[in-house]
């Protein structure tokens, strides 16, 4: 019965349409079976084993003169504090800043003005904007990353930036300074 099935598709119109069929109902299958990925499936690590990332381990060995037979033991260094300085967001601040709706209505086009206080140019500035309802209720988060420099003891004006898509029931916009690095002199 199945040779008839099978040279009845072929000498019919039917044929045509039954091997793609056949082949997307194989290929659908075959995907939902379960499978080997390669990967090995570990468990995640406890708060216990994960050790902090602002430390170092490095062994130290107990002095000769102990009783016990010398072993080496695991320390855990300190965590080195950067200088006295502080960091380039202690200086720089937003002074003011408005929105608007850009493209057809879904871009967030944002103006502002950076205020660098430090004794240092300030560079790689990214902006976080929160955008809320009219009621405040949160809609949106976005980022941005300017790669401008702005200069020691200066302010600068960014018109019209475009920090992305945003939700058309977006009413009001708060941007806050996320991070910043020191411009290289020279």
């Amino acid at each position: 019965m199945a040779s008839g099935f099978w040279s009845s598709l072929q000498n019919s119109r039917a044929g045509l349409y039954a091997l793609p069929v056949i082949a997307i109902a194989g290929c659908g299958l075959w995907l939902m079976l379960p499978g080997s990925s390669g990967a090995q499936n570990s468990p995640a690590p406890s708060q216990q084993d994960a050790v902090p990332l602002n430390t170092a381990v490095i062994p130290t060995e107990e002095p000769a003169a102990s009783s016990q037979p010398s072993t080496s033991t695991v320390g855990v260094a300190p965590a080195v504090a950067p200088a006295a300085e502080g960091s380039p967001l202690d200086g720089l601040k937003i002074s003011s800043q408005s929105w608007r709706r850009g493209g057809l209505g879904s871009k967030a086009l944002v103006t502002f003005t950076l205020r660098n206080a430090n004794d240092y140019a300030v560079k790689n500035i990214e902006i976080a904007c929160s955008f809320t309802r009219r009621d405040g209720s949160h809609l949106t988060d976005r980022k941005r990353l300017i790669s401008d420099t702005v200069e020691m003891k200066s302010r600068k004006t960014f018109a019209k930036m475009h920090v992305g898509f945003v939700n058309v029931n977006a009413d009001k916009a708060k941007c806050a300074l996320v991070s910043a690095n020191r411009a290289s002199s020279g």
